[in-house]
């Protein structure tokens, strides 16, 4: 290489957070340009402390993160010799504070290295999509590091710490250790503490309705429910008023009065903001928020394609912004045309407005790049990276097409007394639905009973009565949450922001407080109690409407029309009001104990109820001198029933005593049944031996979250496990000695699987 040549090549140094999306930017800036990552935040407040000055404006005590040293000092080394330096984390709150740390980081550095102070040029580049064109764009086009977004991360985390430092040791001291409270996850059992409360307040009700089968002078025949009774709304209570009505009905002649035809639009979903993503990630694929967020990050920061080597499949993740650049539209519109014909194209480009707190300078989610189809990537993506890429992919798609036109009829009817209606349509064209469809979260009885089609009647008819026929009906409760619901919730009432839905699923399971069962949330008796002594304490704090009304200052912080320090001001004082308060008057949950008069089976003395790690139970009151325990329930009118101990044909290790089944943190397992006087456990088996080692055999288990496992009882020496449940095989494709039952969660069919990774058997069981 020439001299001059050499001396016109810059020395640069850019700073992202992963190595995945360090790869993939080296490829596209080359010589000149080195690449490092931070691995994330490189400091943070500390995590034995609170951290926080109040008495000084709230001044963070920031401190490198454990481990995270030598990384830093990698940076100011290669800073040190470079002459320019490009901080490139994501461009959000929290790729800003990533930035900002470094940055400051570095000048510290540069001071200590030379009495002038002297360092390398700092440049803030921002880009939406890990793309040749985009990064090299925010390269040569690099802005200031932006102190307001940077100042509403702090501020964000400093009311996080303020909120979990203080309410979690209060947890502590009035239920038990390790306990946590925040700002937004409490509030967040508190919605699935009230749905729950609302569904143990809901009494059922019965009601009827009635259905005429009817034909006409073309057919088919078609179906109309009865929708008034002398020309006002009713209500049918019982199976004896709906014998009645229709007993009366069909003695009365049936005319169609009334034909209704309207052309109904349905028009395309807007391309994916991060709540939205989530949503559709759990209803179609059965994602939890955490598991889409990882697979987009992948998408996003670049997956090798083979001879093209590393590229970004999508644009940055976290988002709520639904704006397309104008080169992505018309990209979009060029692949519509060419792929699905124009007649599936509008005349002009679709544009969706944002909501008023979206950052305008991003993007919605989309493809980085049209010549990517899932079809052609597929096989270098994982299956799961595959399904969420489809579905990004699809819904950008269907984004730009035209609505599906629909010709919709309605026939009012007219006998005697009654009036009916019939309600059909068909699809004239079928525009976006030609490629997507959203999910929806529940679906409850439909009000009217559509028929595929109508016949071609002419008003004035008389139509022939072929049957008629009441159908009992029961109101039901609201349903439990979702994962998809429960976002959509707190997206709906302002209740964090996309880029924490994640976290707060995962918080709120791994603490405890809500389980999941059959994909719907339920409060444990842990996030009731909890959730109870909050609410009663700290009622602003966890009210949905304060939590939004916070997040939104916080927004306006970002925004630069209000300062950091004043919003926690605000905050703080009335909080530590509460707080002292409550430190006071709050239930003491430990040293609580509730009378009974149930005897106990060892020494004779009435049993109390305690609350302990896992919950109530049952103790003797002459403890210490007696330590029997018993599990219990209660029944609706509130009366305490002693849980029997399921027995066991196992024998305990230690002493021969019978063993008998306990229930834990962890789920269920097997304990002598002389405790406390002898302590001997093991895991419930399965009488399957473990294929790997051929030593142990494979008993069920349970996570930390509460979902159950069947790994092989020499862990840690041996570390197989299966998610389903284990059954004697062999594969009869690849010999496996184990395989397993499968259970639908949409049909509850069971099938029988391989229990190897590699095998794709599978048979319907029986």
């Amino acid at each position: 290489m020439a001299e001059d040549e050499r001396r016109q090549m810059p020395n640069a140094l850019v700073i992202v957070e992963s190595p995945a999306k360090a790869r993939t930017i080296k490829k596209y800036l080359g010589k000149g340009y080195s690449v490092v990552a931070s691995v994330g935040h490189v400091k943070d407040l500390p995590q034995r402390d609170l951290g926080v000055d109040v008495e000084k404006d709230f001044a963070p005590k920031y401190v490198v993160i454990r481990g995270k040293s030598k990384v830093l000092k990698k940076i100011t080394d290669m800073a040190a010799g470079s002459d320019e330096v490009y901080l490139a984390p994501d461009p959000d709150r929290e790729g800003e504070a990533i930035a900002w740390h470094i940055a400051d980081h570095i000048r510290r550095s540069s001071k200590k290295k030379s009495k002038k102070g002297s360092g390398p040029e700092i440049h803030r580049a921002r880009f939406n999509e890990i793309t040749s064109r985009a990064v090299r764009s925010a390269i040569e086009n690099p802005t200031e590091l932006d102190r307001n977004l940077f100042e509403a991360q702090q501020a964000r985390r400093i009311l996080d710490r303020l909120v979990g430092y203080r309410l979690s040791p209060l947890l502590w001291e009035k239920v038990r250790r390790g306990l946590s409270a925040g700002r937004v996850q409490s509030v967040a059992v508190r919605i699935v503490c009230e749905r729950e409360d609302e569904i143990e307040a809901f009494v059922q009700k019965e009601y009827w309705s009635v259905v005429a089968n009817l034909e006409g002078s073309l057919p088919p025949p078609f179906e109309a429910k009865l929708v008034k009774i002398d020309g006002k709304d009713f209500e049918i209570g019982d199976g004896s008023g709906a014998g009645d009505v229709v007993s009366e009905i069909r003695t009365q002649k049936f005319v169609l009065e009334a034909i209704i035809k309207k052309e109904r639009r349905r028009r395309p979903q807007p391309p994916f903001i991060t709540s939205k993503l989530q949503q559709e990630a759990a209803r179609k694929l059965g994602f939890t928020a955490k598991k889409t967020m990882m697979l987009a990050q992948r998408l996003y920061e670049g997956v090798d394609l083979g001879e093209e080597g590393s590229v970004g499949l999508i644009t940055y993740m976290r988002t709520d912004s639904p704006r397309v650049s104008d080169q992505a539209i018309a990209d979009v519109r060029a692949f519509i045309a060419d792929r699905y014909g124009k007649e599936m194209l509008p005349d002009k480009p679709v544009v969706y407005k944002s909501k008023k707190a979206a950052q305008e300078a991003h993007e919605a989610i989309r493809p980085t790049s049209m010549s990517h189809p899932p079809e052609a990537v597929q096989a270098y993506l994982e299956r799961d990276e595959a399904r969420l890429y489809d579905l990004i992919w699809k819904r950008f798609v269907a984004s730009q097409m035209k609505p599906a036109v629909f010709d919709q009829t309605a026939f009012d009817i007219a006998a005697g007394r009654f009036a009916l209606r019939a309600t059909g349509q068909v699809m004239k064209f079928a525009g976006f639905i030609a490629v997507y469809q959203e999910g929806e979260d529940d679906k409850g009885e439909r009000d009217e009973e559509e028929n595929p089609s109508l016949p071609d009647l002419k008003e004035g008819e008389q139509l022939k009565l072929l049957g008629v026929e009441p159908h009992q009906h029961f109101t039901q409760p609201p349903p439990r949450f979702t994962e998809a619901s429960l976002v959509k919730e707190l997206e709906e009432k302002g209740i964090g922001r996309p880029s924490t839905y994640a976290s707060i699923m995962s918080v709120i399971q791994d603490k405890g407080y809500v389980k999941k069962m059959e994909g719907r949330f339920h409060p444990s008796e842990l996030g009731r109690l909890v959730n109870e002594l909050l609410v009663g304490s700290f009622p602003n704090i966890l009210d949905v409407g304060f939590t939004a009304k916070m997040e939104a200052e916080l927004d306006e912080v970002e925004d630069g029309h209000r300062g950091w320090v004043e919003t926690l001001k605000e905050f703080y004082g009335p909080f530590e009001e509460a707080l002292a308060i409550a430190r006071k008057k709050m239930r003491d949950v430990k040293r609580q104990t509730v009378e009974t008069e149930i005897e106990c089976d060892k020494c004779g003395k009435k049993m109390v109820i305690k609350w302990g790690r896992h919950g109530e139970f049952l103790a003797c009151s002459g403890y210490p001198d007696c330590r029997n325990t018993k599990e219990f329930t209660r029944t609706p009118e509130g009366e305490i029933k002693v849980t029997e101990q399921e027995t066991s044909d196992e024998v305990c290790d230690i002493c021969g005593s019978p063993m008998v089944v306990r229930r834990g943190r962890y789920g269920e397992f097997l304990a002598c049944s002389r405790y406390p006087d002898c302590k001997g456990t093991r895991s419930i088996g399965t009488g399957v031996a473990c294929p790997e080692c051929g030593e142990g055999q494979l008993v069920k288990k349970t996570t930390r979250r509460g979902k159950p496992f069947f790994g092989c009882d020499k862990y840690p020496k041996c570390k197989f496990a299966l998610w389903d449940m284990p059954v004697e095989g062999p594969c009869p494709t690849c010999g496996f000695p184990v395989l397993v039952k499968k259970i639908s969660r949409k049909t509850g069919e069971v099938s029988l699987a391989c229990g190897s990774k590699g095998c794709k058997f599978k048979k319907k069981e029986g």
